[in-house]
């Protein structure tokens, strides 16, 4: 049986190789550079406190079948954003997962589910009312078989900025 658990601040290194690894399974092109020392400081910095909106669920790594490893073989990260209620979320809180990732050393074993059901259940814990994600093709039949349907909305707009530059 696979038992994940809470990310905790000491995960960071390992949450960071772990998107890597998911970075380079996406495309196939491995991307070392800065934004793993910032990732890592970002993450230790986020999941720290009681009031963490950055949430996350991990399995460790096994030596031998049970000894603990010192890495870890999966994780699946959430951020929880609180908008202003609406009839559609009175809560106001919507989550969204990003960061599921299974070591390749232990695909294929149910570890990416297991910890995006974590993941799901600490949101669903928390009032979140809406959980929103990006998926790449190999991951929808997962995701569907949580629920996760296609988004309502019919156009949506990304502003990617480079730090610094504004608009004309």
């Amino acid at each position: 049986m696979i038992t994940p658990r809470a990310a905790r601040p000491e995960d960071a290194g390992e949450l960071v190789r772990l998107r890597r690894l998911m970075y380079l399974a996406m495309d196939g092109r491995d991307r070392p550079g800065r934004w793993e020392r910032d990732a890592e400081e970002a993450a230790r910095r986020q999941l720290a406190g009681p009031d963490a909106r950055l949430i996350g669920f991990v399995v460790d790594g096994a030596v031998d079948g049970d000894a603990p490893a010192p890495h870890l073989a999966a994780c699946a990260l959430g951020w929880i954003d609180e908008r202003l209620p609406s009839p559609a979320q009175p809560s106001g809180r919507v989550g969204f997962v990003f960061n599921v990732c299974t070591d390749p050393r232990y695909r294929g074993r149910g570890h990416a589910r297991a910890t995006t059901e974590a993941l799901l259940g600490r949101f669903a814990a928390l009032g979140v009312g809406r959980v929103d994600l990006h998926a790449t093709d190999a991951a929808v039949p997962l995701y569907r078989s949580l629920g996760f349907a296609e988004h309502g909305t019919p156009l949506t707009l990304d502003l990617h900025r480079r730090p610094g530059v504004g608009p004309d």
